[in-house]
């Protein structure tokens, strides 16, 4: 009961996160109607979110196993608890951007704690890959709720009006039930003591680096987060220059991708207690190319015609974003067999290596499918995605030998 407890709350603290990472966008655009900023003053609670999560994994990370992963996932609870209670007190711009620096230290926090008690938790590789993908998978499900909470107190009337900020007394309320939930649970931590002092385990973080295995890893991981985020940022764009459909619709329609990579995830988690990592995830690269070619050519004759719905969209609109089923298994499982790979002393400095990896390959994808968006149709912006894909097999291939070497030096001891 305490381990599925300890499991239920790191999912629901994941999910809170996921929530509120996700309502940027929607943050801005309620900022520039209610607060009347500019759209470049609002553009910046972007950075107030990513530059913390980077910068706080890559300081704290190989410290969180002295504090303890349990307490730092109530701490960064507890941060995000006040920020979000002070939204609706303070009714001002300058406290959003308060809200996002706390959600980006937090998150920190949290990811590198939860990934870290999943080795905690898990007995094998194959039970540590499931779990890990099971919980990434609850993040894309609460990607996909914070759409439907923040839209439920918006007025759609009046799209300023302040009342849209009692959504926040709703996340600080859940915030506060993860954090009695997480102080009824205990975890066992002793294996994640490294034994060293606080100095010695920041620089375990850059020896990690040595490493040949964490180096593939981090390769790995940049490819499938820079696919990942250039279709997730560029897809509405997608839709509405290349299949033309109403901008309404375009965004509505790029929620397919979400909900995929949540079905994908969530299956993953079954999949990999049954079927070997290496082999699952080269097929799903390969389905991934495959679908590419299938589905942009549907896109490419598409005109521009009224009363566009979800009934006569193009076929493409369907079917491209359907691209995420195939993708979603990748990263946990990824993440879960260099962790599994290594001591658990060692899962808080690779962590944090994982989240600042994950946060330049995101940035790059955004920013490289952008300029080719800028210079090519959104289609040939797309189709360049196969070269990543080709990188990511390659890589793969490189880390499964690199487990399999470490694996057989290890099995004599």
């Amino acid at each position: 009961m305490t381990r599925t407890r300890m499991i239920l709350a790191m999912i629901l603290t994941y999910m809170i996160f996921a929530m509120l990472l996700n309502s940027v966008g929607t943050v801005i655009l309620q900022s520039i109607q209610g607060f009347g900023i500019s759209k470049a003053d609002a553009s910046l609670l972007e950075a107030f979110k990513d530059l913390p999560i980077a910068i706080t994994s890559f300081l704290v990370a190989s410290f969180l196993p002295r504090l303890g992963y349990r307490r730092a996932m109530m701490l960064g609870l507890s941060l995000v608890a006040l920020a979000c209670a002070a939204m609706p007190l303070l009714h001002a711009f300058w406290a959003t951007k308060l809200l996002f620096t706390a959600v980006g230290v937090s998150f920190a926090l949290v990811k590198v704690s939860v990934y870290s008690s999943i080795g905690l938790l898990t007995e094998d590789a194959k039970g540590h890959a499931a779990l890990t993908s099971t919980v990434e998978g609850w993040f894309m499900v609460g990607i996909l709720g914070s759409a439907w909470l923040f839209a439920a107190f918006i007025n759609a009337e009046v799209p300023g009006d302040p009342v849209w900020l009692d959504v926040y007394w709703v996340l600080a309320a859940l915030c506060v039930a993860v954090i009695v939930l997480l102080a009824t649970c205990t975890l066992d931590e002793r294996a994640a003591q490294d034994g060293h002092a606080a100095g010695e385990s920041f620089v375990d973080m850059f020896r990690l680096l040595a490493l040949p295995l964490v180096a593939v890893f981090l390769v790995s991981a940049f490819l499938y987060v820079l696919m990942e985020q250039a279709i997730n940022t560029w897809l509405p764009t997608f839709n509405r220059e290349i299949l033309h459909l109403p901008t309404t619709f375009s965004v509505q329609a790029a929620g397919i991708f979400a909900g995929s990579l949540a079905l994908g995830r969530l299956g993953g988690g079954v999949l990999l207690r049954r079927v070997p990592w290496f082999w699952l995830l080269s097929g799903c690269v390969v389905a991934m190319a495959a679908l590419v070619l299938v589905a942009l050519p549907l896109a490419a004759n598409v005109q521009p015609r009224e009363g566009m719905t979800w009934w006569n969209a193009p076929l493409a609109a369907y079917v491209f974003p359907l691209i995420g089923l195939l993708m979603a298994p990748i990263y946990p499982a990824i993440n879960s067999v260099v962790l599994s790979a290594l001591p658990k002393a060692r899962h808080a400095a690779m962590t944090g290596l994982i989240v600042v990896f994950s946060a330049l390959g995101g940035t790059t994808g955004s920013y490289i499918t952008g300029q080719l968006f800028a210079h090519f149709d959104g289609s040939r912006a797309f189709y360049l995605l196969l070269a990543p894909m080709a990188m990511l097999l390659v890589s793969m291939a490189l880390l499964h030998r690199a487990v399999s070497r470490r694996d057989r030096a290890m099995a004599p001891a």
